[in-house]
This record gives C-alpha cells, structure tokens and sequence, in this order.
C-alpha cells in the first residue's frame, strides 16, 4: 500500500491509541480489498461482482485487557474516534478479565512484501475472462447426459499497511486467483457430478491456464456420465489411494483445524471448534506413521497464506506440526504462544477483514512427499484391494477434530494392481490418529501438488480466511469405507 496519506493516519490512530491510555500495546491496520467473482451456469453469466472495501482497525491492549474498534472512514476526526473507542473498550473488557493478555516477544520490523506477478487479474478484460467460462460450458454440455454446468474465476487483492507501537511499520500487496468448474450429469433416477479445480494460488492471473482448463472438458464430462453407471461404494475395509485435492481437505479438517492452538487451549469452541490434540501431547503423541511430516510454511511461493506478515507484525515462517509422526507443533498467535512457553509465536495470527480482530488460523500447511522415486502408477499397481479417491467431496467431523468422515469427487476400484472401474458415493470414516498412522507410502516430489481451500471459516461472528494444503498421492490401509450406506 503506498500511500503515504494512509501511513500518516495509520500512525496518527496509533498516536491517539497511545495518548489515550494505550500504553502496554496497540497497532493500527489499514487494509484495502478487492474483489471479482465471475459465474456462469449453463450458457449464461449468472453473477459478476466487483467490490472494493477500505478500512482501518485499531487493536490495542490496557489494563491487561484487548480492545479493538475499527471503521471504513478514513479521516483524522473518524480515526481519532476509532482509537478512543479501542481504548475505551479495552477498560471495558479488564472490569470482566480473568487473567491479563501478555504477548511474547517480537522485534519490531520495517519491510515491504510484494511478491512478483505477470498480469494484473482486474486488467484482464471482463469479456475473456466470461469468454473463457462460457466456452467451458458449452463444451461440457455437448456431452450427451450432462444437464448442468457451472465455472466460476476468483480473483483477489489484498494490500494491508500494520503499524504498532513496539515500531513495526509493515506493508503488503498480495493476488489471489482461482479458477473451478463442474459438470452434473442426470439420469437412472440418479443425479452425479465431477469438478475439475486447479490450485488456486497467491499469483496474478497467469495462474489461469485456460488451454489446461478446456483440455480437461471432455474428460470431466465423460467422467461424470460415468458416474450415472458405476457401482456403489462397496462396505468395508479396504486401502485407499488419496489424490492431493483429496487430501488437501483432510489435512484442512484433522490436521489444520486440529493444531490451532487456541483451540488445544479451549480458547476457541464455534465451528466444531475443539481439539484432542492438547499441549500435554505435543512432543508425545504418534500424530500419524513415521513416514509422515506436517510442514506448515508461510514462505511458501504462492502459498494461499504467504503473506509477508501475520497480523501481529510476525512474519512469515517454516516449521513441523507434525515430524516423523511425532506431533510437534502448533499455529499460534503472539497471545497464545506464552502458553506452552514458546519465546516467540510461529505467525499464524490473522484477520479476514480490517473490521475483524485477528485470530489464530491454519497456515499453509503441507504433507511432505515421500523421499523415495515413487509414482501414481507404482503404487497402484503395489495395491491389491483398494480405491484411488480423487478430489473434494462431503466431510464431517467432531468437535475434538478426530471421529471423521469423508467423501470425494471420482472413485475407482483397484483390484490385483489394476484400475478395474468406477465406483461412486464412496465415504471414508476413521479417527484421525487412527488414520495418519495407516499412511505406509507417499508418491515423491514429482507429484506434489500445492492445492488449497479459499473458504475456511473459523470464529463466531465468522471469520473466511484462505491457506495452501500440498500433497502428492499416498496410501492408507485397512480404511473403513461405505459407511454412509
């Protein structure tokens, strides 16, 4: 964000903050979003929405007590108000506080983040990027059995401008672009669908390939007739072959939601909001097989949550929740951290909005490949009764993040090493140590895929934040499937 105008108000709130009684802590961030959502159904544009939001929320700390207040009028008069009310609620808030907030350290920092891109995705004219939608439509639907067709293009920037009052002035400038589509094919009493979906990435819009879009078309249709006439999930156990679409939502749910610290420490309850995964484990707990690693990485190049900075002015970092199966560590915000005696937070404090106060989310979060040459193609053919489950489907899980059930997108039946068919409305159910530690083998390096979730809510009043899941494909045995049936 390079306004000057808007770092002098940045800094006269955090004056204000301070004069007022703001003297343990405050910051000041000022954010500007915008926003393009194109959708198309069948051969129509069914909703085009541009947006732009600016605001600034100060956060402060007095008494031992968090006081935040924010406002979408960016004058001196409105500013001045905004950073009283900050204060004023934080004295609110020490009159009802049971132990005061104490932040680890974090050495105050001046730095910009602007990762490089190609094209601008808000120059691209709106006709292409409709263009490229609508000629995704009619070639799905050319395909006899399917009824409905949808795509849709994401598009996001996010600038953000953090000052405090340790002496961190930080600025980010930061696109998001993704693109998804979906064939329905209807037909024997039975309606089915198949979703194709690229990583969505922190890129500008040379993240949309369009010939690899329509060069998948007719397969996602066929595979979606298919669908129709594929046997049902068999009931039972059997050994699964997770793709990383597949995966990047498993690991989102019994993983990411799972090492949110605030949630270990009962802190954060909405939303299937818990966790078993509790500080007396870490270090202690066999998370999952030895082959096995969790790495969470906001530095990763286009992660969906390298943003430079999290938004107590932490910036971003590299680190194992999970190392040899062995549960090592947590998202955490500068708050939280002191609870299980880590000297500094690992940087996973964030805001959706410049109207909401930040909180502990999921960073990029990947499962590591296998470090041995190991294809698709291999360890199918290394699998003697299984599935091979591709993409997102359904999910459900408890409030501890550990009784689980998940569904996908396509199924296929592998009996004696070979792909034999497809199935359809597979579930899979398990508990989520249970399930890490049934990991035998990960497809290397080759097959990584850095997929990733643009909608995860967390909070009360909710908070839609976005985070990388890379994988490559890996097997898990004597899994209990059909369970829904």
């Amino acid at each position: 964000m390079h306004d000057t105008s808007l770092l002098d108000l940045a800094r006269h709130a955090l004056n204000v903050a301070q004069h007022y009684g703001a003297q343990q802590y405050a910051d000041v961030r000022v954010a500007r979003y915008l926003r393009q959502n194109l959708n198309c159904e069948d051969e129509r544009v069914s909703g085009i929405r541009d947006s732009e939001d600016i605001g600034l929320g100060v956060r402060v700390i007095v008494d031992g007590a968090w006081g935040f207040a924010g406002s979408g009028r960016l004058t001196r008069d409105e500013v001045e108000r905004v950073a009283r009310q900050a204060v004023d609620i934080a004295r609110a808030s020490a009159t009802t506080m049971r132990e005061p907030v104490r932040l680890v350290p974090e050495p105050p920092r001046q730095s910009a983040f602007r990762p490089a891109y190609e094209v601008d995705p808000f120059a691209v004219p709106i006709d292409r990027k409709v263009g490229l939608l609508l000629e995704i439509n009619r070639g799905l639907l050319r395909h006899s059995g399917i009824t409905k067709a949808f795509s849709n293009l994401t598009l996001r920037k996010d600038e953000r401008l953090f000052v405090s009052s340790e002496g961190s002035e930080l600025s980010s400038e930061v696109f998001t672009t993704g693109a998804v589509y979906r064939a329905t094919a209807v037909g024997d009493g039975d309606a089915q669908s198949r979703t194709y979906e690229p990583p969505p990435r922190a890129m500008g819009y040379e993240n949309i390939n369009e010939q690899d879009l329509l060069e998948n078309v007719d397969r996602v249709a066929e595979q979606a007739v298919a669908k129709l006439h594929a046997k049902e999930s068999p009931v039972g156990f059997k050994d699964l072959i997770l793709d990383p679409h597949n995966l990047a939502l498993t690991i989102h749910e019994s993983v990411g939601h799972a090492t949110e610290l605030d949630r270990a420490l009962g802190m954060e309850e909405s939303l299937a909001g818990r966790s078993f995964a509790t500080p007396e484990k870490l270090n202690h707990l066999q998370y999952g097989g030895e082959k096995v690693n969790f790495i969470a990485d906001n530095t990763l190049p286009h992660g969906l949550a390298t943003w430079g900075f999290d938004d107590d002015g932490v910036e971003g970092q590299r680190w194992h929740i999970v190392e040899g199966g062995v549960f090592r560590g947590y998202s955490t915000s500068r708050e939280v951290a002191g609870a299980i005696d880590l000297d500094r937070s690992v940087g996973g404090c964030r805001a959706d909005h410049w109207s909401s106060i930040p909180i502990v989310r999921i960073p990029n979060l990947s499962l590591a490949p296998g470090p041995r040459p190991l294809s698709l193609d291999e360890l199918i053919s290394d699998t003697d009764d299984g599935i091979y489950i591709e993409g997102m489907g359904s999910f459900s899980i408890d409030q501890m993040r550990c009784n689980f059930q998940f569904g996908g997108d396509a199924f296929w039946e592998i009996k004696a090493g070979k792909i034999v068919g497809m199935l359809k409305n597979v579930t899979y159910q398990s508990l989520t140590p249970e399930f890490w530690n049934s990991c035998d083998a990960i497809c290397d390096e080759r097959f990584w895929i850095p997929n990733g979730v643009l909608n995860c809510g967390k909070g009360d009043p909710m908070q839609i934040s976005q985070m990388t899941h890379g994988a490559a494909p890996a097997r898990f045995t004597k899994v209990k499937v059909g369970g829904a049936r």
